[in-house]
């Protein structure tokens, strides 16, 4: 089944300020991210990737814009890879959210965890990982493709195919502008690189 090459957006300003964006419309990559965006195209030329995925959110349209320019190739838009839904928790500062009491939760028992007036990180696990199983009945099993998403997403679709259970999925790493390779196989899912900024060398065709 495919390789799929999972690709957090680059650096916005929410990111940079430490604030959570969420599904907000209008966040788009700073002066950072678009450098990381173009390294990632770079790094990604001559790769034999069959098609490009994203997040319809700007951040990761504009991520994966120079990828698809350099491969020659359409940007299609998946909703099942866009940001959790954080609920009453968007557009707020860490900070200021690592004071409630519900942040303990997200850290510690994620999977018991529902953002207020949001999705759970189940829900938003269940989501990614099943638009990851949709693509592999799209695609040939030696295929290369490049998903587009956020962080949380990654970070759980990760832990769901490689077995480790939703409260440890925090333990998981994935920086902007980072990749993270993930086969999924008939036996289940095998983790061949994690949160990748400079140095993984993608098979060139």
């Amino acid at each position: 089944m495919p390789l799929f090459l999972l690709v957090r957006h680059g650096e916005n300003d929410y990111v940079k300020k430490g604030r959570l964006a969420g599904r907000l419309s209008g966040v788009h990559l700073n002066k950072k991210g678009i450098a990381q965006a173009q390294a990632l195209a770079e790094r990604l030329h001559g790769a034999p990737v069959k098609a490009i995925y994203s997040s319809p959110l700007e951040r990761t349209m504009e991520t994966a814009a120079p990828i698809a320019q350099v491969l020659g190739l359409e940007i299609i838009d998946s909703p099942g890879l866009i940001e959790a839904d954080y609920g009453e928790w968007q557009d707020q500062s860490l900070k200021s959210l690592r004071r409630l009491k519900l942040w303990k939760t997200v850290q510690n028992a994620p999977s018991i965890m529902q953002f207020p007036g949001g999705e759970s990180f189940a829900q938003t696990q269940m989501r990614i990982t099943s638009e990851l199983v949709e693509l592999t009945r799209l695609h040939d099993q030696k295929d290369m493709l490049v998903c587009v998403s956020h962080a949380d997403p990654i970070k759980l679709a990760v832990a769901y195919f490689i077995g480790l259970p939703i409260d440890m999925f925090q333990r998981i790493s994935v920086s902007p502008g980072s990749i993270t390779a993930l086969f999924l196989g008939d036996s289940g899912g095998q983790l061949l690189a994690l949160n990748i900024e400079s140095r993984f060398e993608i098979p060139k065709s």
